[in-house]
């Protein structure tokens, strides 16, 4: 289940375990005296676009309109384009392993005082953000609470996490080291990626 706002996403395995989540549900909104529009409702759907995402049996898809339009992105030449564009591929970097990294040369283009010249390494960084995209996996819908497992890496290039739930990827998640972390002990960093994957 997901809820977001005021928006309720019930998904399940099966027809019976989906009616058992739905009785859950109602009978929880009515406990607490909260009332669902049921002309708002819909029930059954195979597959369900939610926010910016697609989700099926399979799992959590990057929603094909977006890959669409990422594909056919112009190139953004100003660091203003360049923000926009990660900005987008951001929200979806929960599919793509390192994205942070993948992404620094972009980054780099955006900060204060930094000359704008669009390189190999930036083309580079560009066109791989769009191919994993393109290819991005599906996660997995999480199933329960128990038997997750995190998975955290550092360097003096940045931050990586992995959340897990029975070998399968539930969300990729990293970061670049804030300027004061660049001073930090591999020991330090290696605990701070453990807080970074602790806190998303």
């Amino acid at each position: 289940m997901i809820i977001f706002i005021d928006d309720i996403l019930i998904y399940s395995r099966s027809k019976e375990e989906h009616e058992e989540q739905l009785k859950l549900i109602v009978k929880l909104l009515k406990e607490e005296e909260l009332y669902a529009k049921f002309s708002k409702c819909e029930f059954l759907f195979p597959k369900v676009q939610f926010l910016r995402h697609v989700i099926d049996s399979e799992g959590i898809h990057v929603d094909p309109a977006k890959i669409e339009s990422i594909k056919n992105w112009a190139m953004p030449m100003t660091p203003t384009k360049i923000r926009q564009f990660l900005d987008l591929d951001g929200y979806y970097s929960r599919f793509i392993e390192a994205f942070s990294k993948i992404a620094k040369p972009m980054t780099k283009l955006t900060q204060k005082n930094q000359k704008f010249k669009w390189d190999e390494k930036v083309e580079s960084a560009y066109q791989l953000i769009k191919y994993k995209l393109r290819n991005a996996p599906i996660l997995a819908l999480t199933e329960g609470i128990e038997k997750f497992v995190v998975y955290c890496n550092a360097s003096h290039k940045g931050l990586g996490a992995v959340l897990m739930q029975k070998e399968n990827v539930i969300a990729y998640a990293s970061r670049q080291l804030k300027v004061h972390e660049k001073n930090y002990t591999t020991h330090d960093l290696k605990l701070g990626a453990v807080v970074f994957a602790l806190k998303i």
